[in-house]
């Protein structure tokens, strides 16, 4: 049985990290002690769930844990630091700290080291997270221990409705777009006005004309949504926020 460690000190560790091509070694001092920290640990950067699911999460509601006392965001996994730094790179995660636990000694250490060999993948850790205190954890959400890969706890409205049940959870805003267009520029102007953080498709390169009017309605960009609905351009996105 995979164990619950909360109330005690993280595992003692060293991880071998890449900075600027250079070799940085982080020890578990440097990344908790006198800090609050949100910790999610999976069974490897690229793999499916991890990069659709768990990894985007807590990249996009970095901001409310932030607002809500959290200082740092933390990603493990046995990887190696090139790998991380890779995955990293492909999921535009700027939110998340991507620890590269490549020997697996800290996640041996708390217990999660699981044995991946039938996938090809040897020594993996189980799917968890943790809020730690100045080095000492908290709570743990450990995914139930069942045949693949469960994910039902670990992720990151879960362990924010624990650190706060009435945090207010980020709108999620896509805007397509088409370079060098004023209306759009004036759109991305009021959504970041806003501290809203946007995903930008831009028109003839991400998706075509055909695309946008099947998704839209429309032609002409931009075309804001914010939590899955059709605001429109420019003025009606004006609109919606002076009726805020």
């Amino acid at each position: 049985m995979l164990p619950n460690r909360e109330g005690q000190k993280v595992p003692n560790c060293t991880f071998r990290t890449r900075q600027n091509d250079e070799w940085v070694d982080i020890t578990t001092d440097d990344l908790f002690n006198g800090k609050t920290v949100v910790v999610f640990a999976l069974p490897g950067a690229f793999t499916p769930t991890c990069s659709s699911t768990h990894l985007p999460g807590y990249n996009q509601m970095a901001k409310a844990f932030y607002e809500n006392g959290v200082d740092e965001i933390v990603c493990i996994s046995v990887n190696d630091a090139f790998v991380m730094n890779e995955w990293a790179k492909y999921q535009e995660a700027e939110n998340i700290k991507m620890i590269p636990d490549g020997n697996g000694l800290f996640t041996e250490g708390m217990g999660m080291l699981v044995d991946k060999t039938e996938l090809g993948f040897g020594k993996r850790s189980w799917r968890y997270s943790m809020l730690v205190k100045d080095g000492v954890i908290e709570k743990m959400f450990i995914e139930p221990e069942e045949p693949g890969d469960p994910f039902k706890v670990s992720d990151a409205e879960t362990m924010l409705n624990y650190i706060n049940p009435k945090a207010a959870k980020p709108k999620l805003v896509s805007l397509f777009a088409k370079v060098g267009c004023p209306f759009c520029a004036r759109a991305k102007s009021m959504l970041k006005e806003r501290g809203l953080d946007y995903e930008e498709i831009v028109l003839g390169k991400d998706v075509t004309t055909r695309s946008l009017q099947a998704i839209a309605g429309a032609t002409t960009v931009p075309q804001v949504f914010i939590d899955g609905k059709l605001i429109g351009g420019s003025e009606a996105l004006e609109a919606y926020f002076a009726a805020l």
